[in-house]
């Protein structure tokens, strides 16, 4: 709520009841706001007070939006969808790029394109860009681990950095997750795939360069991807080579201006996780 207040805003305009998590409404809420009452959540935690609610609150379902196989494979309908849209244009991806949280955004596009990879002996680069503040594919380590913080959910084969990670405070809520999707882990771990690590200043500078280039103020997730993009686009200058590289502009940011308004400010900063720091949240995974 307080890192997304325009989202809370409008849900409430339709009625909605929003209360920001970790919350006092459930015991793993209670528990993380005891142990740590500036905890300023994460994905894995609000997994855990979502998966508490609908197990005790009756007739209730929880219906899961990310990391799961299930829902990175429906959201494929992105990737063959610009399947068709390139070759209507005539073209064909080098590189496709998408930015990371639990991973149904970067495979709902790379999954159609990198079956030409497996099948047909394309060689498309696949790229999915997270936080610097939040490298479990750079820098985790490929583990069976809880999917929230809590510790409610099955163990998950995952590249992950501990489900007791808690990840910074970046303004790119939907990729502050400590773990990545089985799937997604899988390809990484063969090869298939790899991540990259962008700090939140340098995904900012991206979004403003789209924006004034392209006209569109993009999600602060989306920001990764076009730094990646430029990356890759810088890369392609100095070595004289053309590339088709292919992103998902996986939202606009219309609603996350309180973040760009910090930005400009100059109240935004990167962070940076020592070795030391991950290797103790990776204590906490069961052996």
């Amino acid at each position: 709520m307080q890192q997304k207040p325009y989202r809370s805003s409008i849900m409430r305009t339709f009625g909605a009841a929003v209360t920001g998590s970790p919350s006092m409404s459930t015991r793993a809420g209670k528990d993380i706001i005891t142990r740590d009452p500036q905890h300023p959540g994460s994905l894995g935690t609000a997994i855990s007070e979502a998966v508490e609610l609908a197990m005790t609150t009756p007739n209730c379902k929880y219906t899961l939006g990310s990391v799961l196989n299930h829902v990175a494979l429906h959201q494929t309908i992105i990737g063959l969808e610009a399947e068709k849209q390139m070759a209507m244009a005539g073209e064909y991806p080098d590189v496709v790029v998408a930015c990371f949280g639990g991973g149904s955004n970067f495979g709902g596009i790379a999954f159609p394109f990198m079956r030409h990879n497996l099948k047909d002996g394309r060689q498309t680069e696949f790229i999915a860009a997270e936080p610097e503040s939040c490298p479990k594919l750079t820098r985790g380590e490929f583990r069976y681990d809880f999917g929230d913080e809590a510790g409610y959910t099955p163990l998950l084969p995952m590249f992950t950095l501990g489900h007791s990670f808690k990840p910074a405070n970046i303004h790119a809520g939907g990729l502050r997750y400590h773990g990545a999707g089985m799937i997604i882990s899988q390809l990484l771990k063969d090869g298939l795939m790899r991540g990259e690590d962008i700090p939140q200043l340098e995904s900012f500078d991206a979004a403003m360069l789209f924006a004034r280039t392209e006209g569109i103020i993009p999600a602060p997730e989306s920001g990764h991807a076009i730094a990646a993009v430029i990356r890759e686009a810088e890369k392609c200058k100095q070595a004289r080579e053309q590339k088709v590289i292919l992103f998902n502009l996986s939202g606009h940011g219309l609603i996350d201006m309180s973040a760009y308004e910090q930005y400009l400010n100059g109240d935004l900063m990167n962070y940076h996780i020592s070795d030391a720091d991950i290797a103790q949240t990776l204590k906490s995974v069961p052996e």
